[in-house]
């Protein structure tokens, strides 16, 4: 076995007894191994974890959209359900947390080597992280704009600035103190938020028009193309959670990997499903683009109030879990920051991004379209991820996943796994090909009539892909 490499452990070093579990002390673990004697839980309490983050305004809009595009309500359904079951891939994922103890952006390492690792970890692990944090805090600073206009506040610069520090400093806290914290607020929140979105789905299913029908019927490949369109749109968000691993990997080992995929998956899904459905038929009568005006009329004066108050928990319950991981990502580039520390890092960078797009340049409307292609072709990396689960059985030691030394297991060829570097870039290459956004069309894609099929030919093609030349590589049994 490969010794424990030293800098993996000053990077996550905290005294020895304090398991980071308790919501009021600061997690002492980052990248390093989490001992066998300080891991609790059950893998139940990941469903709470992941519904938090999942109950959110975008699944109204994102329904919503479904039915702009053309869709039937019967079409645009089937596009919910299927769309979701991409969670399936966010729960197998995951099951690498508890086996090996180490986050997914440790785990990973089995599959790009130590400094491939370090790449893919840096542009997709933290660059694209930070990009979605500095967007949903700008989302969630407009709503709490207008909510500081309805408490009568007024939005002027100071009050902007506030707002912004608010919500930045709320999602930071919870990022740092880390995963005792999040475990045990979670649960609330969710019931919280759940409560108030249904409440909100109680007004907007009763005045929905069941007997819609679009203006003009899809038929044919315009129906497929749409559709797909639609699936590829849901996908985008389970197709990202490659970090779920990070929040199982204080569970008992012994914990079962059915149970913490059926968990995690469960969370992600049934919120999505509900309330996707929900956007969909409320589309047949308002606009939710903007929640107030779309609410208004609807959903009595306090619940609106109410709503918007819990839009802001919802995207901070999200971004809250995407800072925490990415302070985990600086730490698996190599950079020589405590947890904590690259937490601050990342919300710093993420908070200049918010500020800067708000009053100086709205850079993030380029950011935001750019990252829509991104999204599409981050099918390759869950895939290669699944796939690398299931050719070691999940089978991880987290001691030899966290020697970053040239004698490493995972040091590869030159410290790149040859086999997932090509898969990697060359299933990008060809999804990237298939894709069809507002930022960029490829060529296959244009040849089809805009068809998205960026998704599918990058999973499967990076799965076959890594699989067979993992094979011929290593082995019929990797490293």
């Amino acid at each position: 076995m490969a010794s424990h490499h030293p800098s993996d452990a000053a990077l996550g070093a905290g005294a020895a007894h304090d398991v980071g579990l308790l919501p009021g002390q600061v997690e002492a673990h980052g990248i390093d191994v989490i001992p066998d004697a300080e891991r609790t839980g059950t893998a139940r309490g990941l469903f709470a974890l992941w519904v938090a983050p999942n109950v959110n305004y975008l699944s109204f809009v994102v329904g919503g959209v479904l039915v702009l595009i053309g869709l039937s309500l019967a079409q645009a359904i089937a596009a919910v359900v299927v769309g979701c079951l991409f969670s399936i891939a966010t729960g197998i994922v995951a099951v690498t947390g508890p086996v090996s103890g180490t986050p997914s952006q440790v785990a990973t390492r089995a599959m790009y080597g130590v400094r491939g690792n370090r790449v893919a970890i840096a542009v997709n692990g933290w660059f694209v992280s930070v990009c979605y944090i500095a967007l949903n805090w700008l989302t969630a600073s407009v709503i709490g704009f207008a909510l500081t206009e309805r408490l009568g506040l007024g939005s002027s610069a100071p009050v902007q600035v506030a707002v912004v520090l608010v919500i930045a400093s709320a999602t930071t806290a919870i990022s740092v103190y880390g995963q005792g914290l999040i475990m045990r607020l979670y649960g609330p929140l969710s019931a919280g938020l759940t409560l108030v979105f249904l409440l909100v789905s109680g007004y907007l299913v009763a005045k929905a028009d069941l007997s819609y029908a679009p203006p003009v019927a899809l038929h044919g490949a315009d129906l497929w193309l749409t559709w797909v369109a639609g699936v590829t749109l849901i996908a985008a968000t389970p197709l990202s959670y490659t970090i779920s691993s990070d929040f199982a990997r204080y569970l008992p080992r012994d914990t079962s990997p059915v149970a913490v995929a059926t968990w995690t998956a469960l969370g992600n899904a049934v919120p999505g499903v509900v309330l996707l459905t929900v956007g969909v038929l409320a589309a047949t009568v308002t606009d939710l683009s903007d929640p107030e005006a779309g609410l208004a009329g609807i959903v009595p004066g306090w619940l609106v109030t109410l709503f918007l108050v819990a839009i802001i928990v919802g995207i901070l319950a999200n971004n809250a879990l995407t800072t925490y991981s990415s302070g985990l990502a600086l730490q698996a580039v190599g950079l020589p920051f405590s947890r904590v520390v690259s937490v601050i890092v990342t919300a710093l960078v993420g908070v200049a991004m918010t500020l800067y797009a708000l009053f100086v340049f709205d850079f993030l409307d380029t950011v935001s379209s750019s990252l829509v292609l991104l999204v599409s072709l981050v099918g390759p990396i869950m895939a290669i991820y699944v796939t690398d689960i299931l050719i070691r059985r999940n089978a991880y030691d987290g001691a030899e996943l966290s020697d970053s030394t040239p004698g490493s297991r995972y040091w590869y060829t030159g410290g790149v796994n040859l086999a997932g570097a090509i898969a990697c870039l060359v299933s990008f290459a060809a999804a990237l090909m298939c894709a069809s956004t507002e930022a960029f069309t490829g060529p296959i894609a244009r040849s089809l009539g805009g068809l998205d099929l960026s998704v599918p030919v990058g999973m499967i093609g990076a799965a076959v892909l890594y699989a067979g030349l993992t094979r011929l590589f290593y082995g019929r049994t990797p490293r």
